[in-house]
């Protein structure tokens, strides 16, 4: 099935790319504000735990055979993480130093979502730089070697208050480590219509890099892959997206004291993404603020994306039909005619003024783009994770420069 990133330009999906990698950061900050006020921080602390553990192993080693560049070193994980929803540019300011093959160092020069929680006390802090990361790190790094091991030089709480870098890291791949094993949510993640999903093919003939073979670089240049390797990329992101919230689900699941709380927190973890993602992706295209530009918003958005995952068509309005997005319990199963309210996130991002108006199953329906005279308040979920300042964060233009081994 053809992508719909592939009706982009190469330059406009360059510019969407660090989007779509940021708006996967945001999902947690969705999320979390609802875990914490059903399960309480530690529980909150759990879901984020399992969710990551069980997405970034299937999802880092997608990439890997994507932009070929497989490998059991510090340099694959490395690239992994330049990759990854979890480490979107920028907005967490990875800075690597590889000494050999096996040890290599990184810090956070920045990290935004430290700045979303530090607000919110020494005990948040440590629940994320420490509770989350020790065992997030190290199943994001089993997907290239379970012989890694990712351990802190320092990290947060700040000592003192405005200490930089924001944290720092080791990596250390070495025979004598007992090696990490998947998480059972991994393992059930595994079965997943989204961990198995094929999608196009590179053409290596395709003008620019069709891959992340060679040498590590400081900073991704988007601008410098392919067409058709901006396509896959793209839809290998949105897919980091759909497997993290599958995560999420199953992590919610185990939590949830009925049925209808984990559809609640669930719905509201999509209303809130749905909104700041989309009013993201319609800044950095400059899409037009009308019910046009809406629909392209929608086409473009990881809600609809890949289109393998989920079947929809574009054509003066969205149709969407049953997928393996809705086998999975993806995020298109909480849309349609019963609920509507994701959409019109989506499309309030364009406008305030407009609506959406669909007809149809749970499964199988259809979404037209409409104007109202009164303006809509804005969702109290998106302005939730409006909160986080990755919601108004501004990439900068960066030089791609190769990383040498020091040692």
């Amino acid at each position: 099935m053809t992508s719909r990133y592939a009706t982009l330009r190469r330059s406009e999906l360059a510019l969407l790319l660090p989007e779509l990698l940021l708006s996967g950061q945001l999902i947690d900050r969705s999320a979390m504000a609802w875990c914490i006020g059903a399960f309480g921080r530690e529980g909150m602390t759990g879901v984020a735990i399992e969710e990551w553990m069980a997405s970034s192993p299937i999802y880092t080693k997608r990439m890997q055979r994507a932009l070929k560049y497989e490998g059991t070193d510090v340099v694959t994980i490395f690239k992994g993480l330049q990759l990854d929803i979890g480490a979107p540019p920028q907005f967490m300011d990875f800075r690597y130093t590889v000494h050999d093959r096996w040890h290599g160092e990184f810090r956070l020069d920045h990290c935004g979502a430290l700045m979303d929680v530090e607000p919110l006390g020494d005990e948040f802090v440590t629940a994320m730089c420490h509770d989350i990361e020790d065992p997030t790190f190290d199943a994001t790094a089993v997907a290239t070697n379970p012989r890694a091991q990712v351990r802190p030089v320092h990290r947060p709480p700040r000592r003192p208050a405005d200490r930089t870098p924001h944290c720092a890291w080791t990596v250390v791949i070495d025979d004598a480590h007992p090696p990490v094993t998947e998480s059972e949510g991994c393992r059930r993640l595994r079965k997943s219509r989204a961990a198995t999903l094929e999608l196009g093919e590179i053409d290596p003939a395709d003008e620019g890099r069709s891959d992340y073979s060679g040498a590590l670089v400081s900073d991704l240049d988007f601008a410098g892959f392919s067409h058709s390797a901006l396509i896959r990329i793209a839809d290998e992101v949105c897919l980091q997206m759909h497997l993290l919230n599958l995560g999420f689900l199953q992590a919610v699941a185990g939590r949830a004291e009925s049925e209808e709380q984990r559809q609640e927190i669930c719905a509201k973890q999509l209303l809130g993404i749905a909104g700041i993602a989309a009013e993201r992706i319609q800044g950095a295209l400059g899409l037009p603020r009308s019910a046009e530009g809406a629909l392209r918003v929608l086409e473009l958005h990881p809600l609809l994306n890949p289109a393998g995952y989920v079947h929809a068509s574009v054509d003066g309005e969205i149709s969407v039909e049953p997928s393996p997005a809705h086998v999975d319990g993806a995020w298109i199963s909480l849309c349609g005619p019963d609920n509507v309210a994701p959409l019109q996130a989506i499309v309030r991002a364009v406008d305030p003024h407009l609506d959406v108006e669909v007809e149809g199953t749970a499964e199988d329906w259809t979404a037209r783009v409409v104007e109202r005279a009164e303006a809509a308040k804005e969702f109290t979920e998106v302005a939730i994770t409006r909160v986080s300042s990755g919601a108004a964060f501004v990439f900068q233009p960066r030089k791609s420069l190769p990383i040498t081994p020091v040692g």
